[in-house]
């Protein structure tokens, strides 16, 4: 059964009526550039074809019914008036966030009957939460025929989660989730919002493994690491570490302190590193590709320290198997979470089996695999 015949048939379970329409929003993987996008710097996702699928019809009151069929199959009703955070089904916050921060331009909505389901794995780095806020957008965009566009969405996705759920994340994730074009990855300048689609050669598949090490980013040092970010910006009287080149941050070094040197390090050369990815994908450079993607997991182990044991092992399994051929790095926020590798398709087979076998071996957990291609956003 496809996710959109399953959201159907618990839409009508749970509400006795057929749904007034049927939305899906894709999560996300990024396939370099980390911790760049709350600097104003640079990033290199694409959509995948994982994501949420909602099932809803309209109300003519300020009602809002949801079933969350993959949060413990939970039921929750809140009033658009009444909006207020949920200590014990934090799941609804994104809900209840994201239609905050939508009636700040759309005032006038009214309620609707949701069932909501996903295939994007929770924790896992590859962006559930904003799929799911992009989701609920596009489907109060439809219900309600507003002249929502993409970007525009992205900006209300990120606020929702910035200023009612509590995680200080970039712009990246919903607006890949939004704007992503099918078979393209997307270079996003998070400073202007410009952004570049990149063909990803129709040989290479996006090969994503998940660790198991499950993470959350609110409760994790991310926004530790934001707040880093900020202080050594602050020292160069810079709005974002964007604005600092390598040069004036390697002047400053016996004056900064180590750890925060190091951080910015990492923001400052990722840019560089994302940047030289497009270029490398649009000259069907994979070798060059395979440097930056190489140097950009030894960026975030070492100087972001983002890493888990873990990841770093699933890396150097699949860079064993590779070599030249492709490029392998963590992706996402870190902790835990993902890797990605861009690979040729002849070769899925074996890493899949190399995975799966040294994996386990290594790590006593099981690796969870993604064979993924690049994916249409909701808005594009």
């Amino acid at each position: 059964m496809s996710q959109q015949d399953l959201i159907e048939r618990l839409f009508e379970e749970q509400f006795s009526i057929a749904p007034h329409l049927l939305c899906h929003a894709p999560g996300r993987v990024n396939v370099i550039g980390d911790h760049t996008d709350y600097n104003d710097g640079f990033v290199f996702p694409a959509a995948i074809n994982y994501g949420t699928d909602i099932a809803a019809s309209k109300r003519d009151d300020m009602s809002v019914n949801v079933y969350a069929h993959d949060c413990d199959q939970e039921s929750t009703s809140f009033k658009l008036d009444q909006l207020k955070f949920d200590e014990e089904k934090m799941w609804s916050n994104y809900v209840q966030g994201t239609l905050q921060a939508l009636m700040t331009v759309y005032p006038d909505i009214k309620g609707a009957n949701i069932a909501v389901t996903g295939n994007v794995p929770q924790g896992a780095g590859l962006s559930s939460s904003a799929s799911f806020e992009i989701a609920i957008l596009k489907t109060f965009a439809q219900l309600y025929e507003l002249d929502l566009d993409g970007i525009t969405a992205a900006k209300l996705g990120q606020k929702a989660e910035n200023n009612f759920v509590g995680c200080n994340c970039g712009i990246m994730d919903q607006l890949i989730s939004a704007m992503g074009q099918k078979g393209h990855a997307m270079l996003l300048d998070c400073k202007n919002l410009s952004f570049e689609d990149a063909p990803i050669p129709s040989n290479l598949s996006l090969f994503i493994v998940n660790s198991n090490v499950k993470r959350g980013l609110v409760d994790s040092a991310y926004n530790l690491r934001r707040e880093q970010c900020e202080q050594v910006a602050k020292h160069f009287g810079k709005s974002a570490l964007r604005e600092v080149t390598l040069e004036q941050l390697e002047a400053d070094k016996s004056i900064i302190d180590l750890e925060l040197y190091k951080r910015a390090r990492h923001v400052i050369t990722e840019n560089t590193r994302t940047v030289s990815a497009l270029a490398a994908l649009q000259n069907n450079d994979i070798e060059s590709l395979s440097a930056l993607m190489k140097a950009s997991h030894a960026s975030l182990r070492d100087d972001f320290e983002v890493t888990t044991k873990e990841m770093d092992g699933l890396v150097e399994i699949i860079d064993n198997v590779i070599g030249l051929n492709g490029g392998v790095r963590m992706t996402g926020g870190g902790f835990g979470g993902c890797i990605v590798a861009l690979v040729p398709e002849e070769m899925v087979t074996k890493l899949t089996e190399v995975v799966n076998k040294d994996y386990p071996e290594k790590f006593g957990l099981a690796a969870t695999i993604y064979n993924c291609k690049a994916s249409q956003g909701a808005f594009r």
